[in-house]
């Protein structure tokens, strides 16, 4: 079901509601048509919808859609273009409610078109979780292209279809062709946005054909919807509904876009509801995170008085590093130098020790010479001969220092 933008003025601002012709013996001027459709003697009318998706488009008919479902009792309702399944549960929570024998068929691939847009198995997925629970004893999704279905049901079975799949005039009038056949002499058609002219939407085109062909009503909001009575013989309840004048069909029409915008704004307070519980929970997240980054952001201030703390001290690590390596360079410097001294001694020491050596050898020489020989033997002979101290050897010591 797509779902294109469209205003939704009060029905007669937009077009008077129409019927088709009457069939004869039908009186113009019952009456009756306001009685016969009174909601008060179809409550179901009021019932809130247990459904409602994302997709508003069929929200303003959902009141009526229970509604036809008690004045036609079909035994055998069809659905053609099921989507997201709004309008098919409204069909459902009726049958149910009124405790009916209805058996219920919703036709769809579920994979969308170029009108509904593209999607993927999570909308089915969505929709038999609400409809199997509730209404999977009497209902059945099947999930088929129109034409792939129309084996699984005998010509003369459905009681009431209701067209809204693709809606180019090609197709939608392909569908009702193609469906015309299984309808039963009960037979009502619904066709959903037969007041949707823009792009290339055509259902509005061959409902103004179908119409004139049959007997027929048009809502004119809620992008437009047409009921159509195809069979010869309509039920009882539903033909009010046809015979209405003009006059008591912008009633009916009035009545039932006022129920449709109780529910639309039901739906409205539901999304807003649910948006302020988000926004809740979001605000609540978003208090949560605030009080996070109030932490943080104190234990940023910390970290930073830390931080700056910690370069405060290494600043000073550095400069005391800085004058440590410059007193080890000192120090290095000292070291070679004394390096370099202690070479230069190295150096002075050996020359030293060579000319000891050298000494040494001379001194050895000296000593291994007859005149060493004869010196020590003469100082021998000297000390034992003259005493050191007696008066003969300081005169002796005397002379030889005149010697000298």
């Amino acid at each position: 079901m797509a779902e294109p933008t469209v205003t939704r003025p009060l029905p007669s601002a937009v077009r008077e509601p129409s019927v088709g012709p009457r069939r004869s013996g039908q009186s113009a001027d019952s009456g009756d048509a306001l009685a016969a459709l009174n909601p008060l003697d179809h409550p179901i009318c009021l019932s809130p919808p247990r459904r409602l998706s994302v997709i508003a488009a069929w929200h303003e008919h959902l009141p009526f859609a229970m509604f036809v479902i008690d004045l036609a009792r079909p035994a055998v309702l069809v659905e053609l273009g099921t989507h997201f399944g709004d309008s098919y549960c409204a069909f459902c929570q009726a049958v149910s409610e009124l405790h009916l024998p209805t058996r219920c068929y919703a036709v769809d691939t579920w994979t969308g078109d170029a009108h509904s847009g593209l999607y993927g198995p999570e909308v089915l997925e969505s929709l038999r979780a609400h409809h199997d629970p509730l209404y999977g004893s009497f209902s059945r999704l099947i999930q088929s292209t129109f034409d792939q279905a129309l084996a699984h049901f005998p010509d003369g079975t459905v009681d009431l279809l209701h067209i809204d799949g693709y809606h180019t005039y090609e197709a939608v009038r392909h569908d009702f062709e193609s469906w015309l056949p299984k309808l039963s002499p009960r037979g009502i058609v619904l066709m959903h946005d037969v007041n949707v002219r823009e792009h290339d939407f055509g259902a509005w085109k061959l409902w103004e054909e179908l119409r004139d062909q049959h007997p027929s009503f048009t809502f004119a909001h809620g992008n437009g919807l047409g009921v159509l009575g195809v069979g010869p013989d309509i039920p009882a309840a539903v033909r009010p509904l046809f015979e209405a004048s003009r006059e008591e069909a912008s009633r009916v029409s009035s009545l039932f876009f006022e129920l449709g915008h109780r529910v639309t704004t039901a739906g409205d307070r539901g999304r807003l509801s649910a948006q302020c519980r988000e926004l809740s929970t979001q605000l609540a997240d978003l208090e949560g995170t605030l009080q996070v980054l109030e932490e943080l952001t104190l234990e940023r201030e910390r970290l930073a008085g830390r931080l700056a703390q910690l370069e405060s001290d290494l600043q000073r690590q550095r400069s005391a590093l800085d004058a440590e390596r410059a007193e080890r360079e000192r120090a290095a410097a000292r070291v070679a130098s004394i390096e370099r001294d202690l070479a230069d001694l190295r150096g002075t020491l050996e020359s030293e020790r060579d000319r000891l050596r050298r000494r040494d050898s001379e001194l050895q020489g000296i000593r291994s010479s007859l005149a060493f020989r004869v010196t020590t033997s003469y100082w021998r002979v000297k000390d034992r001969l003259l005493p050191r101290g007696t008066r003969a050897r300081r005169a002796l010591d005397g002379l030889l220092a005149r010697i000298k």
